[in-house]
């Protein structure tokens, strides 16, 4: 998934403009763009750490971006079940739903 270069700048950059440089420069433009880890793997980590912390804010943005990064919703349903045991079953839970509403425009 090619990413937005001023998406953050976008989103955030009238209030937090230097926090918005840095997500869209260093961490899209920088961190997501490395060969070590392909698109797909670095949304199933990213993911994995946002549902492990209940980072559920910054889920729905992660999950569509894993999405078009070609990981399927059984998938990332699969990844949830996994992360019940090592994350607990409130962020499993918190997560499901943030992957229920995802298509509701939530």
């Amino acid at each position: 998934m090619a990413h937005d270069p001023r998406y953050a700048r976008d989103s955030i950059g009238d209030i937090a403009p230097k926090l918005a440089e840095l997500t869209d420069d260093v961490l899209f433009g920088d961190v997501w763009s490395r060969p070590g880890l392909a698109p797909r793997e670095r949304s199933i980590a990213t993911v994995s750490a946002l549902v492990a912390l209940n980072r559920t804010e910054q889920l729905p943005f992660h999950l569509r971006r894993a999405r078009d990064n070609g990981v399927g919703d059984a998938e990332l349903a699969e990844l949830v079940t996994h992360l019940a045991f090592y994350g607990g079953w409130p962020v499993a839970f918190s997560a499901l739903g943030v992957l229920r509403r995802l298509d509701d425009g939530q």
